[in-house]
């Protein structure tokens, strides 16, 4: 069994495109969840949007880059509203079970064959990243054992991880974000004190579900493709995994989580196939191996809900909800 090509690898999803999609997706449910108490099961859908705004309007509309970025980023805002304004004045059992519930629904119009023209039905769309890789700095070469186009996608996605961290933690340190920590303590409370509970909420939802839209392009990019079988909900439990293993009410928790997330499931793929490949492990197909996988990501994500329920930087204080 090659461990240093197994380690090689598992290091390598630490920078990844796709870690730090999903950085940025958790770090959305921090603001929904972590410092709103807002329960947001539908964070896929928030990134279906994001991929499919930007990819329906450069390949339907031909729009640059940036006016794309800007639509994917409206669309998500549209999607909130349209979310938030039935579900945000009742309990956030409601909004969980809303969020859920649209997720699946974005991903089924997306799949409806009458807009196949628009949208790809079943198959997505491709071939909508020549504008942002037209931008790409870096003339053709290896960097750091990549490509340009490679390590471009990633300085762009981890230098966006890094942005929306700051802006983020501004956010929260500021008399803005300490309501916001109010409303999830005791929102009662909060509305006492004169403040409009449903409209920082509406505020928390907007921003959190813009950054999963920014996560959604920055998933589907190196790709070079928009499939609706990637959002389906089972990536939302993973971008909880993310936030419950870095701590959610936190910044760095959520891109921290991320990368223990994709570097476990590195490790232990590896470890599996390389045991079953040697002939020490007979009982196990590699098939079988990339499941079993998953089902030790969750029983270390039950033990640590169990010994630390915090999370890795959580407070356990902070989130003393009452």
């Amino acid at each position: 069994m090659d461990y240093s090509s197994i380690l090689s690898s598992a290091i390598g999803e630490l920078i990844s495109p796709t870690t730090a999609a999903y950085a940025l997706a958790a770090l959305g449910l921090a603001v929904h969840f972590g410092y709103s108490g807002l329960l947001n099961f539908g964070q896929a859908g928030f990134m279906a949007v994001g991929a499919y705004g930007f990819a329906i309007s450069t390949l339907t509309f031909g729009v640059p880059f940036f006016v794309g970025l800007l639509i994917a980023v409206v669309a998500s805002a549209v999607f909130a509203l349209v979310l938030g304004i039935p579900t945000l004045r009742l309990r956030a059992d409601y909004l969980a079970i809303v969020t859920i519930a649209a997720a699946e629904i974005v991903r089924y119009l997306v799949t409806t064959s009458g807009w196949t023209a628009v949208t790809g039905s079943a198959n997505g769309l491709a071939d909508f990243e020549d504008g942002f890789y037209s931008m790409n700095p870096f003339p053709e070469g290896s960097y750091l054992g990549m490509n340009n186009r490679d390590f471009f996608i990633r300085v762009v996605g981890w230098g966006l991880v890094v942005v929306c961290c700051v802006l983020i933690w501004l956010l929260m340190r500021s008399p803005w974000g300490r309501v916001l920590k109010g409303i999830r303590e005791d929102e009662n409370a909060v509305r006492s004190l004169g403040k409009n509970v449903y409209a920082y909420k509406m505020q928390a939802l907007i921003i959190g579900g813009s950054l999963g839209a920014l996560a959604g392009m920055v998933f589907t990019l190196p790709r070079g493709a928009v499939q609706p079988s990637n959002y389906g909900t089972e990536l939302t439990f993973f971008l909880w995994t993310c936030l419950l293993l870095g701590g959610m009410a936190t910044v760095l928790g959520p891109v921290i989580g991320a990368m223990m997330f994709w570097v476990v499931l590195s490790l232990t793929q590896g470890v599996l196939t390389g045991l079953i490949e040697s002939g020490a492990v007979t009982w196990l197909s590699t098939i079988q191996a990339g499941q079993l996988r998953y089902i030790l990501v969750g029983i270390a994500l039950m033990l640590l809900m169990i010994f630390r329920p915090q999370g890795v930087f959580g407070n356990k204080k902070e989130l003393a909800f009452a």
